[in-house]
Order: structure tokens, then C-alpha cells, then sequence
């Protein structure tokens, strides 16, 4: 009877021992006070894993390693929370998390300051961040809407036909800003010229924004600074399908429909995101002389991004996107680009993907990444009947590189972080206009290596590091070194001192090889011979505040900065080829210098009001004064043209809890000079505008639905005054580049957005 008993009681033991988990787990809530955290992110510290919190606030990690960990948990809005666990075999943790609100939203985590996540506050360089929100509320349709966001960062059109774009940082040309998808360079010098305006906005995360000199992480061409675009990854299962329209000066429509869908499983060790974009504008001439004044765009894009978790350190990422636009402008559109007086018609089709493999542990990390970008392009740009201007270009990019970053407890005097990588970029491109018998086959490469370590004493952070490039345009290796100091007086008060140095490499493709069509003429523009790397030093320092009054949270940033230029870019006319086209060339002149304050304030009363306002004053100039025109009675200036001295920004919105949400936006530019070519008007002239005030506002009403399914109806005004350049040259013989101020005239929109 005795070994009856024993043998059944080690039956149910073992019974007992097979229904607990073999390895741990970890099981909670996430609360803010009793509102559980729908959304919420789970991460256990030093491996891929996360989980996200369900209707009820409910977390759960199966089957995780043994050890020692930090658990954290975040949320948008709320200050994040860590938590130490002690990973036993068969044992369940249960750890509750209870979030303060954080509504300046200083612990966002942002990657682009030193190519790795951390706070926002805490990052040595000052990073500013313009989220998901911000676009809906403002109803920016692609990036280049939104960048105006951004203290330092101005938007600005460069052509009445084709609706060229660039943005300006610290008053510095598109091409002194380096762009990069994800961290990774596959912004070439083709894919540069209409590529903001092609990236959709539902594709968008957050772009981060480093203002000054970035080349010692990102390379060639981060002087003004770096745009990082951080595209949306699967978090949930949710969807969402928006269709809107718009009407430029209330007749022109403008017509978009984006698609998002997020799926994950259960354990977040694989998902998947769906995006999709279609934008349909027609043209739209604003003075009657029957030339576009903003072109026709017929744009369609699709991708997706997905994870792979093979272990509880490891993760696959992998991304693809196409992009098929067709732009057109000038006049005639009825008929083919040859047959009008002025077209300029360019056909894209886009082709990108990324592959990058992350293993992480408690003190280091490891990526290695692939990507590749090919543009097929074909273009028109001609005036009067000109059958020669058709032209047909192919850009292929390929980037590959491998980071490494370890956590030391003490290194030297210390606890530190070592980051070190090395990157290979490749570009080929071949542009022809055998019309022009013009070709253009440029091949470029760059290898580069970079090694930096950031110090971290209690109130102090110190960081240097160097990057080595080797260009196969240039003969040297260029070195690009930068250094900075974070100082925390309070946790409300921290100032920052930059120095860094950057560079912009030669290359015969450029932004400035859009052709414009001036006066029936065609202008085209060639590197100079010994051209010679324009490189520059950029010192900044700043003040963070983070005062709090009670309920309300604000955030008030000052910024200084100066940048010197080395051997700037100049165009110089030099002569005609034999078709009779003018020759422009690029070439080095004496230097320049910029230098301004940067100034934003965050305020937020409470958590349904929300307000943000950025300003910079600063000034552009040439060290010795250059000539713009070609016309020698005419006096140089040291000026940089299309540069105001002054802009800004706000924006405000109000979310009530009728499920009615209300924002305003606007963008101030000041004056500036810029030039103005003769053809319609008589003679060059170097031109004053006027400032520009473009003031916006949207309303929009959300009913929820059974299922978690909610329908949202939105409408508003863009350029509510209308505040809209009045002086567009006219006719055949106009300066496509006399263009400045908002992108658009007053322009009134609705739609409609399903969501789960």
C-alpha cells in the first residue's frame, strides 16, 4: 500500500512539473493609474524580444531565456519604466507597470545621434523628431510636407515646371543634407532632385533631424545636416484605408487614397507591414497664360517591411518598396512633350530593398545590413518644338556595412559606449540626351570607416569619434572628425557644445543638372576641371530646459550655430556648345559662412492641448561677394540667393473628448533676395520677395465602431489667407526658377479614414 501511495504521488508530481513551463516566463499589466495601456511595448533589455500590451493593459513573454534582465516598458505619451527580473526555470514573473505621463515625450527613442537607440534627452547631439502625428494634422501627403516642422528646416520649389523641391537646413542648399532611408544612404544624386516628394507619408514612422555636420557617421554630403526617414514596422494587427481630396484655389483636384496594414503573431516573432499610396493631381496655372505654375503628378506606390526573430537575440529585417510616378509641366498637355511651347515631363519607376541581420546580448550589439535602389527614368525637358530633349537615365545604388557597438562598464576613466562600423557605397549612373549628344556615365564609390566612444559620467556625457572616407573621385582620404559635450546642471537643464567637419564630394550628376528651360534656351551645367572637395567646420552649442508649472509640461530649446565652407560650389557661365545650348559650370569658389540661433518651444497644459513653435534667425553668406548673372554691369553679392534671413513655424492641436480633433499649423518665411533671368522681363534682376505667412487648420470626427472598428471624417483649409506668390513670370519665354513662397495657393480638403 506504501509504494502505491509513493508511486502516485511521483505521478502527480511529474504531472505537476510537465504543466509548468520548461523555461521562463514573464506575464503583466500596463497601467497609467487604472487606464490600462492599449499599445503599450514590452522589451526584455539585451535580447529581440517584445510584446505589446492587449485592450486590457495584459503582457506575456513565453518561453525566454534564463538570467538576469532589465524588462521596460514604453508608451507614446508617458515616461518609460524599468524593471529588474530574475529568470528562473520554471517560474512565472509577474511584473506590473503603472506609467507617469510624459507629454513632452523627452524619453522617445531616437537612433540617428550616434547610429543606435537611445532617449532624446539623453543624446549628446540634439535630434529633433517629427512623428506620424504631426503629418496627419497638418495633412501632409509625403516627406516633404511635413520637414517644415522642424526648427532650422525650410521647404522650398525651385521650378514652375516640373515642382522641383529641396529642403534647406541652417540656410544650406539640398545637397549639403544628407538623407538616408532607415540609416542607410540610398539617396543618390538622381533619386535627391524629386525623391521628397515621392515618399508617402502613410510610409513614414518619424523622420529625425540632426542639424550641423554628420559626415564623421553618414559620410559625404551631412554638412547643413541628416535626415533620417525611420519607415513604420509591424507592432499589432491593425489596418488602415484613408481617401482624400483636395482643391488647389478651390478648382484644381488633387486626389489620394493610402492603405496601411500591420499583422503580427502572437509571440511577436514575425510580422509584417503593408503600405500603399495613389496621388492623381492635375495641373494648375494660377495667372491665366495657360503654363503650369505647380505640374501634373500621377504618382502610385507600394511596399512592405517585415521582422524574423530566429532567437531570442536575433533578428531579420527585411524591406521592399516600388514607387511609379509620372510629373509633368509647362503648357500643352494634351499633347506630346515635343509638340508644346515648354514641357518638362519626367517618368519614374523605383525599385528598393534592404536586408540587415541584428544579434544583441546585455552589452553589445551587431548589425549587418544590404540595400539596393534602382531608377529607371525618362524625362523631357525642351521648349519651342525642340525634338532633341528626350533623355532617358538609369541609377543604380548598392550600400552594404556592419556596426558594432559594446556597453563597458569602465573604459579608461569610465562606464562607455565604443561604437565602430564600416560602410561600402556604389553608384552607377548613365544619363543620355542623344539629341544633345550628351552622356553621361559616372561610377562612383566610397568606403568608409568609423570608430567613436561616448563617455558617461553623472552629469556629464563626452563623445569623440573620427570617420575615414575613401572616394574614388578624390585622391586623399578624407577625414571627418567631430567631438561633444552634454552637461545635465538639473534634470530640467542640460547644454550641449558641438564641433564637427563634414564634406560635399564632386560628382558630374547633381540636383543642378535639372534642366531649365529659360527664354527658349537650354541651359546645361558640367564639373569643372581639378574641381575640388568642398568641405566644412561647424561649431554649435546649446540650451535644453524642460520647466514644468504644475500640470502643464514645456520643453524650450536655444540653439547657436556656425558653419564654415571651404571651396563652395559656383556656377559660372563659360560659353555655348555647338547645338547653341549655354554652358553652365560648376566650380570652386573662395568660401562662405552661416551662422544663426535656432529657438523651439514645446507647451503642453494638458494632455488633449498640444503646442509646438519654432524660429531661426539667421544669415547666409558668400566670403567675398559672387556674381549671379552673366550680365557684367550687374553687382555681385556675398548673399547666398533664395535664403531669408528669418522662418518658423507652429502648430496646435486640441483633442477633445467628444472624439472631435482640431489642429492649426503654419509656416512664416521671410524676405530674400533671389534672381530673376531675363525672357519675360527685359533684364536680370536680383529680386526682393515679400514674407509669407501659410496659416492651416483641420477638423476631424471619429465614431467608433463594433469590433474595435472606428471611421473618421476629416476636412480643412491649407494657405487659409492665401498667401501665394502674385508676381509668376508668364508665357513662353518665363523663368521656370522665379519661384519662391508656399507650395501651394489656398487649398480646401476632406476625406474620409477607416481603422482597426
Amino acid at each position: 500500500m506504501k509504494k502505491i501511495f509513493l508511486y502516485s504521488l511521483a505521478f502527480i508530481c511529474s504531472i505537476n512539473l510537465l504543466s509548468q513551463p520548461q523555461n521562463p516566463q514573464i506575464e503583466g499589466y500596463v497601467f497609467s493609474g487604472n487606464k490600462p495601456l492599449e499599445g503599450a511595448n514590452i522589451i526584455l533589455k539585451g535580447t529581440i524580444l517584445g510584446a505589446v500590451a492587449d485592450k486590457d493593459g495584459y503582457y506575456q513573454f513565453i518561453n525566454v531565456p534564463r538570467g538576469n534582465f532589465i524588462l521596460k516598458a514604453s508608451y507614446i505619451g508617458y515616461k518609460s519604466q524599468e524593471v529588474v527580473v530574475h529568470l528562473r526555470r520554471h517560474h512565472i514573473s509577474k511584473i506590473n507597470f503603472n506609467l507617469e505621463e510624459d507629454l513632452i515625450q523627452t524619453e522617445n527613442v531616437v537612433v540617428s545621434a550616434n547610429r543606435q537607440e537611445e532617449n532624446r534627452k539623453e543624446a549628446s547631439i540634439v535630434v529633433n523628431v517629427v512623428d506620424s502625428k504631426i503629418f496627419e494634422l497638418t495633412n501632409s501627403l509625403n516627406l516633404a510636407d511635413g520637414l517644415s516642422f522642424i526648427p532650422g528646416l525650410r521647404l522650398e520649389t525651385n521650378c514652375q515646371n516640373c515642382g522641383f523641391q529641396q529642403v534647406r537646413i541652417n540656410g544650406l542648399d539640398g545637397p549639403y543634407s544628407q538623407i538616408l532611408i532607415d540609416g542607410r544612404p540610398v539617396f543618390s544624386a538622381l533619386f535627391s532632385v524629386y525623391g521628397i516628394e515621392q515618399i508617402p507619408a502613410n510610409m513614414i514612422d518619424r523622420v529625425e533631424v540632426i542639424r550641423g555636420g554628420g559626415s564623421a557617421l553618414y559620410g559625404s554630403n551631412a554638412i547643413g545636416g541628416t535626415i533620417n526617414i525611420i519607415t513604420k514596422i509591424p507592432s499589432n494587427n491593425s489596418f488602415q484605408v484613408t481617401s482624400s481630396l483636395s482643391f488647389l484655389d478651390s478648382r484644381i483636384p488633387d486626389k489620394t487614397t493610402t492603405l496601411n496594414a500591420s499583422l503580427t503573431d502572437d509571440d511577436h516573432k514575425t510580422g509584417i507591414f503593408i503600405f500603399g499610396a495613389f496621388r492623381k493631381r492635375m495641373q494648375f496655372d494660377v495667372n491665366g497664360d495657360s503654363f503650369s505654375e505647380i505640374g501634373k503628378i500621377d504618382n502610385h506606390s507600394f511596399g512592405f517591411k517585415s521582422f524574423y526573430k530566429p532567437s531570442t537575440q536575433s533578428k531579420i529585417n527585411l524591406e521592399y518598396h516600388t514607387m511609379s510616378e509620372l510629373r509633368r509641366g509647362g503648357n500643352k498637355f494634351d499633347l506630346q512633350p515635343h509638340e508644346s511651347d515648354i514641357t518638362e515631363q519626367i517618368q519614374h519607376l523605383i525599385n528598393s530593398g534592404s536586408i540587415d541581420y541584428t544579434y544583441i546580448t546585455n552589452s553589445s550589439t551587431f548589425n549587418i545590413y544590404f540595400t539596393l535602389q534602382n531608377i529607371e527614368r525618362k524625362s523631357y525637358y525642351g521648349a519651342q518644338q525642340d525634338p532633341n530633349a528626350y533623355g532617358s537615365t538609369t541609377d543604380f545604388t548598392f550600400a552594404s556595412g556592419l556596426q558594432y557597438n559594446h556597453n563597458f562598464e569602465c573604459l579608461i576613466f569610465s562606464p562607455a559606449i565604443l561604437t565602430t562600423g564600416v560602410e561600402y557605397q556604389y553608384n552607377r549612373l548613365n544619363d543620355k540626351m542623344p539629341g544633345y549628344n550628351r552622356e553621361i556615365d559616372q561610377r562612383i564609390k566610397v568606403t568608409g570607416l568609423y570608430l567613436q566612444s561616448e563617455w558617461n559620467w553623472n552629469k556629464l556625457k563626452y563623445l569623440i569619434g573620427a570617420r575615414l572616407d575613401k572616394h574614388n573621385l578624390i585622391d586623399n582620404i578624407i577625414v571627418s572628425p567631430r567631438t561633444t559635450l552634454l552637461y545635465r546642471f538639473t534634470e530640467e537643464i542640460q547644454a550641449r557644445v558641438t564641433y564637427a567637419k563634414g564634406y560635399r564630394a564632386p560628382q558630374s550628376f547633381d540636383e543642378d543638372l535639372h534642366i531649365t528651360a529659360v527664354g527658349g534656351e537650354v541651359i546645361l551645367i558640367r564639373l569643372a576641371d581639378g574641381l575640388r572637395t568642398e568641405s566644412s567646420s561647424t561649431f554649435s552649442t546649446s540650451f535644453d530646459l524642460y520647466p514644468s508649472f504644475g500640470k502643464m509640461q514645456t520643453n524650450i530649446l536655444l540653439e547657436a550655430f556656425y558653419t564654415r565652407l571651404k571651396d563652395v560650389f559656383v556656377l559660372n557661365e563659360v560659353g555655348i556648345d555647338s547645338q547653341g545650348n549655354k554652358i553652365v559650370e560648376r566650380q570652386n569658389g573662395p568660401g562662405a559662412e552661416v551662422y544663426g540661433f535656432n529657438f523651439e518651444v514645446k507647451i503642453f497644459p494638458v494632455e488633449q492641448i498640444n503646442s509646438q513653435f519654432g524660429f531661426t534667425v539667421q544669415r547666409s553668406l558668400y566670403i567675398q561677394p559672387q556674381q549671379w548673372s552673366d550680365d557684367a554691369s550687374l553687382s555681385p553679392t556675398r548673399q547666398m540667393p533664395r535664403t531669408p534671413d528669418k522662418y518658423g513655424y507652429f502648430t496646435l492641436s486640441i483633442i477633445s473628448i467628444t472624439n472631435l480633433d482640431i489642429s492649426f499649423s503654419g509656416v512664416y518665411t521671410g524676405n530674400m533676395y533671389l534672381p530673376h533671368y531675363a525672357g519675360y522681363i527685359s533684364n536680370d534682376v536680383l529680386e526682393k520677395s515679400e514674407d509669407f505667412f501659410e496659416m492651416n487648420t483641420k477638423m476631424a470626427y471619429t465614431f467608433l465602431l463594433p469590433d474595435k472598428l472606428s471611421i473618421q471624417f476629416f476636412t480643412g483649409i491649407q494657405n487659409i489667407f492665401n498667401n501665394y506668390q502674385k508676381d509668376f513670370d508668364k508665357g513662353i519665354f518665363r523663368d521656370a526658377g522665379y519661384i519662391y513662397g508656399p507650395s501651394r495657393p489656398r487649398t480646401l480638403f476632406f476625406g474620409i479614414k477607416l481603422f482597426y
